[in-house]
């Protein structure tokens, strides 16, 4: 039975194509042996902060993978922009620009790089409110750049996420806190991760294993501009269960807080409000700039 999608619209070949259209077969070598990147970026109130650095990161990713992409940022900025128009601009909207291999390389195994196809698709998603979410510890670690292609936002790397959330769910929890190979806390299965304790808000330094988000990036710089002190650095799972609050950032909903983790509840701080506020102000005035 065929899932019943929200509203949807695919860039492929030239085209804008409705709902989920049939794009690769049996013998692609993406859906063979999952060699997929992708980015996600967001459309909402009119707005789609750093469009440009996801467009980015998406190119990036597929070199890192062994793709050869072959739009410019430029493109990607201006494809989304049509397609969002093809929306009726009340619903926000999920960006996800595409890459993948159809063929393969040495007896199959490494992308052929000059198989590569690019997709760019729209969808409307709407974000979580930010009444926050509950967080179980994962057996399940991220890898360390030797182990998997971590330097990637690459399709293949999102099954081990996904068995975190199944596992923290069956324990009762929202979503899953993972660490890295050597212990220290790494990110939600989802987003990056944030804590603060005694006025000073910290987060994992990132070291190779999780990406370093771009919202993480923003949010770091709007709060250290405002004048909070945000320190990177390793965090262990007891720092996590001694903070005073605990939020995360991600494009899917910028800001969410953590109302709970391993049993523990956890309030909803000031931190992650004033995170909120500063990040939305900023994409408003994003907004205000190129129409003032």
């Amino acid at each position: 039975m065929a899932a019943d999608f929200s509203r949807t619209m695919t860039f492929l070949d030239g085209e804008w194509l409705e709902g989920n259209p049939p794009i690769i077969g049996p013998r692609s070598h993406g859906f063979w042996l999952g060699s997929t990147v992708f980015d996600g970026a967001r459309w909402f109130d009119g707005l789609s902060p750093d469009l440009d650095q996801h467009a980015a990161r998406v190119n990036n990713s597929a070199r890192n993978l062994g793709l050869k992409p072959m739009m410019s940022i430029e493109d990607i900025v201006r494809l989304t922009h049509e397609g969002v128009e093809k929306f009726d601009g009340k619903t926000a909207i999920y960006i996800r620009p595409m890459y993948w291999a159809e063929d393969g390389g040495y007896m199959g195994v490494p992308a052929d790089p000059e198989t590569t196809r690019f997709l760019l698709t729209l969808y409307e998603a709407p974000m979580l409110p930010p009444s926050g979410f509950t967080l179980g510890i994962s057996p399940f670690r991220r890898p360390t750049p030797e182990t998997a292609v971590t330097s990637a936002k690459a399709g293949c790397l999102y099954p081990n996420s996904g068995r975190a959330i199944l596992q923290a769910k069956e324990r009762g929890y929202d979503n899953a806190l993972m660490l890295d190979m050597v212990g220290n806390v790494a990110e939600t299965a989802t987003s990056n991760v944030f804590m603060a304790k005694e006025g000073v808000v910290y987060t994992p330094v990132p070291n190779g294993c999780f990406l370093n988000g771009i919202t993480r990036q923003r949010i770091i710089g709007l709060m250290r501009d405002a004048g909070v002190d945000v320190v990177e650095k390793s965090l262990t799972v007891e720092d996590f269960l001694n903070s005073d609050e605990i939020f995360t950032t991600g494009n899917h909903s910028k800001v969410v807080p953590v109302i709970g983790i391993e049993g523990r509840s956890k309030a909803v701080g000031q931190f992650a409000e004033t995170a909120r506020e500063l990040y939305f102000s900023y994409a408003r005035g994003l907004k205000n700039s190129t129409t003032g």
